[in-house]
């Protein structure tokens, strides 16, 4: 399974109107559409998560992620803030790429874990943050995912 396939044109915005990180969050889990009652859960529980330390991993980029009742499949969306944002991110630079990853508690196709590995392994490539930034419409970073993603 390939990082592309848990991905849609909806669940990509790539000017982010946010300017805090509860806000960023905030805006990624609207790109998941789902009812204002699990998007309250959802929110709670990525705070709880971050709470444990950021998923800012560095180089513009964060993978917020956590397992909620809220989907009864992997989720995903990517959103990006041009100018970035404070993340408390592990280099202390502002975030710029965000990887939201939704997984229900029990999983039978057990995707989370290997789909964070993937995202991290992507974004671990030295141009990946210049090339997510020049995008200009959802179709392209499908594009860059379905081309150099694992």
């Amino acid at each position: 399974m390939k990082l592309r396939e848990f991905f849609t044109a909806e669940s990509v915005k790539l000017n982010l109107e946010a300017d805090s990180k509860d806000e960023i969050l905030k805006e990624l889990i609207q790109l998941l559409d789902l009812d204002d009652k699990s998007e309250g859960i959802l929110f709670k529980t990525l705070k709880r998560r971050e709470n444990l330390g950021s998923t800012g991993i560095g180089k513009g980029i964060a993978i917020p992620h956590c397992r909620s009742l809220v989907v009864n499949e992997l989720r995903l969306a990517y959103g990006r803030k041009p100018d970035g944002v404070e993340f408390q991110a592990i280099d202390e630079a502002p975030v710029h790429n965000f990887f939201l990853i939704v997984a229900p508690p029990l999983e039978v196709s057990n995707q989370y874990l290997p789909v964070l590995g993937k995202i991290a392994q992507f974004a671990k490539d030295p141009d990946i943050p210049d090339t997510l930034g020049q995008i200009s419409k959802p179709e392209e970073f499908l594009a860059l995912l379905e081309e150099r993603a694992p």
